[in-house]
């Protein structure tokens, strides 16, 4: 079935855009733009054909300002089988051919990358994937840096070192000031994209929030990504309002059962509300999910990429799980490299037009592990840029690597990316 997708000049447009198509009956999917018409972190509006004639009607007669409209393409990677080893199972070839065609991934498919072993298979599937991810968003490595501005949490995940009732964590709150003043060294070196993270922290309230996206906003022009966890409709909408351009908010798992044991106090269908919200309210929008998880299975994970290609997310974080003193799952083994490689491989084979960090999680696990991600189909490295006097004390996991912009650029070297041109030239010679 043909489809053709909607690009409107602005996140205001395209929301009226995608409300008055719906309200007259027609089917809309909000989707990341191909990067060919403009950015990957932006929406497009993706329609069946034999709407498209009622769909300008609609759009032009109700003043929508529409960049442009295109024939949704099909992303093919023409004579893929040809370049990768001879020797590939069946099985494996067979969802490697469909790559090929451009024929869309399903769950039985994704199962079949995630239950790949063997070194001919496995290599196969990350250049696949690695293809891909030049064809859609080429060579340069997106860098973005994270503040992590709270330590302190009212939630209790079994998982997470930062959980309510962990006493062995030092706790501590920055100060608006600080948290602007540390953004503004940030753009000194050139990040373009600020992230805004904390453990769910209400002291941290909706006006403060807005205060600490207004100050930035004009202090340093960057774009913000929020991540703070679960709020109401109304904060995401006002945030939104204040200037914030992406949130980051991982479901970490679709199993409901697996949901419920990492998760004492949270609830499944109101973090998918959450995920509703911010796509509604037009957030670049960021998910994600770890893979080791007790109970988890090959199947899991693949829903978790259905998943996360139905609710048209941006970004998807993926990484291992790490063991984190002072919780229930101290003990637990931490999450395998190969089968988190394999995730990020099998979510840009399916989501093809989004960004996919090489995360710390991976970068702790297995030092050479983010250089393994970026040549598997990542895009992205999320700097730690914390102030030194916090920065140990945020702890989600145990014996975290602290990525900073020096390890990003080897990592970027070593993988042959490119590092972004927004980053300060004078800064990158000090690191050669």
């Amino acid at each position: 079935m043909e489809h053709y997708i909607i690009i409107c000049n602005s996140t205001q447009h395209m929301l009226n855009a995608d409300k008055i198509l719906k309200q007259n009956g027609i089917k809309t999917e909000l989707v990341p733009a191909p990067a060919e018409y403009g950015s990957v972190c932006s929406t497009a509006i993706k329609i069946n054909a034999y709407n498209i004639d009622m769909a300008k009607e609609l759009l032009y007669g109700n003043s929508i300002s529409v960049k442009g409209i295109y024939p949704y393409k099909i992303r093919k990677l023409d004579g893929l089988i040809n370049r990768l080893n001879k020797g590939l199972d069946s099985d494996i070839k067979d969802v490697l051919k469909k790559v090929e065609m451009g024929i869309e991934l399903d769950e039985d498919d994704i199962v079949t990358i995630l239950s790949a072993n063997g070194d001919e298979n496995l290599s196969s599937i990350y250049n696949a994937a690695d293809e891909m991810r030049k064809a859609i968003v080429g060579d340069v490595v997106d860098i973005r840096a994270a503040i992590e501005f709270s330590n302190i949490c009212r939630k209790n995940c079994f998982y997470c070192g930062l959980r309510r009732d962990n006493m062995l964590v030092e706790r501590y709150r920055m100060s608006i000031d600080e948290i602007v003043d540390t953004a503004k060294e940030l753009k000194k070196i050139g990040i373009k994209t600020v992230i805004l993270q904390s453990g769910e922290d209400l002291w941290y309230t909706e006006e403060k929030i807005i205060e600490i996206i207004k100050r930035i906003k004009k202090e340093t022009k960057m774009r913000i990504t929020l991540s703070i966890g679960e709020r109401n409709e109304e904060e995401y909408r006002h945030y939104k309002e204040a200037g914030a351009n992406n949130f980051l908010l991982k479901i970490e798992t679709t199993n409901r059962e697996i949901f419920k044991n990492i998760h004492p106090d949270d609830d499944f269908d109101y973090r998918v509300k959450c995920s509703e919200w911010l796509r509604k309210y037009g957030y670049i929008n960021g998910n994600g999910n770890i893979i080791g998880l007790p109970g988890q299975t090959a199947r899991d994970i693949a829903k978790d990429i259905i998943f996360f290609k139905e609710m048209g997310i941006h970004m998807v974080g993926i990484g291992p799980f790490v063991p984190a003193k002072g919780t229930p799952f101290e003990s637990l083994p931490h999450g395998d490299v190969e089968m988190t490689l394999k995730t990020v491989a099998a979510t840009r084979l399916v989501l093809k037009n989004v960004f996919i960090p090489a995360t710390t999680a991976l970068a702790t696990v297995d030092k050479d592990a983010q250089v393994k991600a970026l040549m598997s189909g990542a895009n992205t490295i999320m700097l730690i840029s914390t102030p030194e006097k916090y920065r140990n004390r945020y702890r989600i996991y145990s014996n975290k690597n602290m990525v900073d912009i020096d390890t990003a650029y080897r990592a970027v070297i070593k993988a042959e990316r490119k590092m972004p041109p927004y980053i300060n030239k004078e800064f990158l010679k000090l690191l050669n």
